[in-house]
């Protein structure tokens, strides 16, 4: 697979663009941006994949944010976030991330998450362990909350119930209490940082499949637990997750979110549940 990434994985184009193009279009909402290179990465990547796997399936923000259908079937489907942290690249701020997760049979086989800035390459292989610029990844050991720090996001939606909720979790952890609450912008990285056992956990409510695929497996590979907010197994497509470094941590975040549900990525598109 390493000449496939080397392809796909065209660094360049965000290191470039974030020196030269920061042209902003708004997207559907004012917080969540899109710049034309989110657009020419996806584009890039597709592209690459298509010449040496033309019968494979792609999910990929932009092309949702275009108006294709989201839908995971057992066909062999590549996960696309072309730019994860927009926001943080619109502004340089300096966490931002190229994720590609490649599914079959609905299950994560690869991810791969690129941490542009850091020039940090995190890579998982489903049963092969996970990696970051080629050195095993191990998740943290700390088993007590309180020694703990959080990864998480405000999210993009600014409905006043939404926030509501955001806060509301965000308070009950706080004072359970924790060490600290961090963010950093993506939710891939975020991920990866569970991995790297330098936060305990990560959750959010609003994320997108494309945030999470390839995170998820890089996570889980490190020896990582993934959930749904509400405990049972995580759902790809509910957009909302709880990736930690143990099932006792997990649970005690789960036991502390407000929780809520947002529309799923494979609602129909008259936007029915």
């Amino acid at each position: 697979m390493a000449d496939l990434w080397q392809s796909a994985m065209d660094h360049a184009v965000v290191r470039e663009a974030l020196q030269v193009d920061r042209k902003v279009m708004t997207k559907s909402s004012s917080v969540d941006l899109v710049t034309q290179t989110d657009q020419k990465v996806e584009k890039l990547i597709i592209q690459s994949v298509q010449e040496k796997f033309p019968s494979h399936r792609f999910i990929g923000e932009e092309s949702v944010a275009a108006g294709e259908r989201c839908v995971l079937t057992n066909e062999p489907t590549w996960i696309i976030d072309p730019i994860d942290g927009t926001t943080n690249f619109v502004h340089a701020f300096p966490f931002v991330a190229v994720s590609i997760g490649f599914c079959v049979n609905k299950q994560v086989e690869f991810g791969v998450v690129y941490s542009c800035l850091e020039d940090k390459m995190f890579t998982a292989r489903r049963g092969k362990g996970s990696f970051c610029n080629g050195e095993p990844l191990q998740v943290s050991d700390q088993k007590d909350i309180k020694q703990a720090i959080i990864a998480t996001e405000f999210g993009s939606s600014r409905d006043p119930e939404v926030v509501d909720h955001i806060f509301s979790s965000l308070r009950n952890i706080v004072s359970i209490p924790v060490h600290g609450v961090r963010g950093a912008g993506t939710a891939a990285i975020n991920m990866c940082l569970v991995a790297s056992g330098c936060v305990e956990a990560y959750y959010e409510i609003g994320i997108h499949v494309w945030d999470v695929a390839a995170g998820s497996l890089i996570v889980s590979e490190a020896g990582g637990v993934l959930m749904d907010v509400e405990g049972g197994q995580m759902d790809m497509m509910s957009r909302r997750i709880v990736a930690a470094n143990s099932k006792i941590i997990a649970e005690r975040i789960v036991k502390e979110i407000s929780v809520f549900s947002p529309l799923r990525d494979d609602a129909p598109p008259d936007g029915h549940h």
